[in-house]
């Protein structure tokens, strides 16, 4: 009764050994089959480029346009808006909503 006890264990180990194999082959097919990569990859979304910084000299050009056209006086209402009296002593941070403000002087008349 030995050798059937002996060929029992034999038969599990070999059962064993190709459920081993089996789950090797199983990975490895998917390794290379491409189901791996097939995990959804976060994309990040492109960062919008930030806009270029206005410099005085950029705002200095437009405002002189708009005072040769007529407006200086509003040019000079809109720098006190800004709290300064001339261009040089407004924030930079202040200069697109500045130019905002000064392009609509010519539409408004």
């Amino acid at each position: 009764m030995s050798k059937m006890n002996d060929m029992a264990q034999t038969c599990e180990e070999l059962r064993g050994a190709a459920a081993a194999i089996s789950d090797a082959v199983e990975w490895l097919a998917k390794q290379f089959s491409g189901e791996a990569d097939a995990q959804p990859v976060k994309k990040t979304a492109p960062k919008p480029e930030p806009k270029p910084q206005l410099t005085l000299e950029q705002v200095r050009a437009v405002l002189a346009d708009k005072s040769r056209a007529g407006h200086t006086a509003a040019i000079r209402e809109l720098l006190l808006k800004y709290g300064a009296s001339k261009l040089s002593q407004i924030d930079p941070a202040n200069y697109e909503a500045l130019l905002r403000e000064a392009e609509v002087l010519g539409d408004a008349t």
